[in-house]
């Protein structure tokens, strides 16, 4: 568990090694090998002075490895219920529930914003929203609307744009998941001309 510094996650990619993910304060790493008993996946390396808290085997498993594998499992079904994910593996899926980073959002709150730049994709897991468009200058219409298992914000990673519209909690609260854009393109790649398809639907 990283308490201070932003160490890199590097991989053998094609035999090079390529940075995979930029980790920050908050962030864990080193759980994969621990919960599923396998070697370790890539390589973690301090950019910076770091200060970072580890747990034994013995330890995790004693405490962390039931519910990290219920979250695991919960975020696996809920991929297994999202149309743009149903040609991927139980193996794939279990790589970008791990990948991915829960939120919760308050009612009215803006999740992104048209015109930023897009960072990151995400999946409604709880709650509804809305994707509101403004077009010059007038008022937002609504464009679209949310649901858990529904997803957004792949447009802007796709096609290298801003944000092509707002999205809004319109529920008490939302909980989204959201995977970044190392991530997004790393695990998501085989999925780019579906992604691309579906977009029709927002414009």
């Amino acid at each position: 568990l990283i308490e201070e510094g932003n160490p890199e996650c590097k991989k053998l990619i094609d035999g090079e090694e390529k940075v995979v993910k930029q980790c920050a304060p908050g962030d864990i790493f080193g759980e994969l090998a621990l919960l599923y008993n396998a070697k370790r996946a890539a390589s973690v390396y301090a950019t910076d002075t770091c200060v970072a808290w580890q747990l034994d085997r013995e330890t995790f498993n004693h405490i962390v490895k039931e519910a990290a594998s219920r979250q695991t499992g919960k975020y696996v079904d809920l991929l297994e219920k999202v149309t743009i994910f149903f040609s991927l593996d139980d193996c794939q899926r279990v790589q970008v529930s791990d990948a991915l980073k829960s939120q919760t959002f308050e009612k009215d709150a803006i999740v992104i914003q048209q015109g930023d730049e897009g960072h990151d994709f995400y999946i409604v897991e709880e709650g509804s929203l809305v994707a509101l468009k403004q077009r010059d200058g007038s008022e937002p219409v609504e464009v679209m609307q949310y649901s858990a298992g529904s997803y957004f914000g792949e447009l802007a990673m796709l096609r290298e744009e801003p944000r092509a519209a707002s999205v809004k909690v319109t529920s008490d609260t939302a909980k989204v998941l959201s995977l970044d854009r190392r991530s997004f393109e790393r695990l998501l790649g085989p999925l780019r001309e579906l992604l691309l398809k579906k977009a029709v639907e927002y414009t």
